[in-house]
């Protein structure tokens, strides 16, 4: 949707008027639901840290499209439990297990697969890589920071404070883009996945984002990004023409194997543990 948002318009105009779009719907949506919206020092904190998935994220992202397919910027972001290891490893102090250690490396590996092999037909560029790099980066930075701020805040009002700052940080950016503003109403398909991008991944995905914040461990949530690239990748092959060779998918079944290995352990409590409930419950 990103992608397709920003062919009939410039990519910072899109990010800016999806955010300008999505606060007015979010304020509205507190006021409908009658959710408290607190500004208090806390608060206001914890909203912007949660900026930081949102503008701080999505601007590299927007800035990959020129670089990118939508599918390997889908895959980036599967990268995302990754960083959220090292991050909790030399900011937070967490301890990592030498299997995720290998498990980086090998997912390391098959990204470094996929750009060697992606050339101008796959839209697979350095440039894009190391930003979709600062975005993952900054998407799970923001995790552990808010759940570091530990405000006590709704999710619903959280998710329309960190729209807020972004909103604030995106008019910043106006007078740099001024010059690429639109003149015209977007395509139809630009203006649809505009909606859906503000509908989608503003507001429903922010809201079910910053629950799942409060109730579950950083590195947890940042899993749920290993669910879609190559889901993500078929899509655009699909409805995008994107050119997909069989090297980007042996280099995304590697990185993928790499946060299976990075997981193992996680993933092998999980299933014990519902064993155990399992029997619990027919006993």
């Amino acid at each position: 949707a990103i992608v397709w948002s920003v062919e009939d318009l410039y990519l910072m105009w899109a990010l800016v008027i999806r955010l300008l779009i999505a606060l007015p719907i979010a304020a509205l949506l507190l006021i409908i639901l009658k959710v408290k919206f607190p500004l208090n020092k806390i608060a206001l904190h914890s909203y912007f840290a949660g900026s930081f998935s949102l503008i701080g994220s999505q601007i590299f992202t927007y800035a990959a499209t020129s670089y990118l397919s939508s599918g390997i910027i889908a895959l980036m972001f599967g990268l995302a439990p990754i960083m959220a290891g090292l991050i909790g490893r030399f900011i937070f102090k967490q301890q990592l297990q030498s299997l995720q250690w290998i498990g980086m490396l090998v997912a390391v590996g098959g990204l470094a697969i996929i750009c060697m092999n992606g050339g101008s037909e796959q839209r697979i560029h350095p440039i894009g890589i190391a930003l979709m790099l600062m975005s993952v980066s900054t998407y799970a930075l923001s995790i552990f920071w808010v759940k570091k701020v530990n405000a006590t805040v709704e999710p619903m009002a959280q998710a329309t404070g960190s729209i807020l700052v972004s909103t604030l940080m995106a008019l910043c950016l106006i007078p740099f883009i001024w010059q690429h503003a639109p003149d015209h109403i977007p395509e139809t398909k630009s203006l649809l996945a505009l909606l859906y991008t503000v509908v989608m991944a503003s507001l429903i995905a922010m809201f079910c984002y910053f629950k799942l914040v409060q109730n579950i461990k950083a590195t947890t949530l940042s899993l749920t990004n290993v669910m879609t690239p190559m889901f993500a990748m078929l899509l655009g092959a699909l409805l995008n023409n994107e050119s997909l060779s069989l090297m980007i998918f042996v280099g995304a079944s590697i990185l993928l194997f790499g946060l299976f290995l990075y997981f193992f352990k996680d993933l092998r409590a999980s299933r014990e543990l519902a064993h155990k409930v399992k029997i619990s419950n027919k006993s």
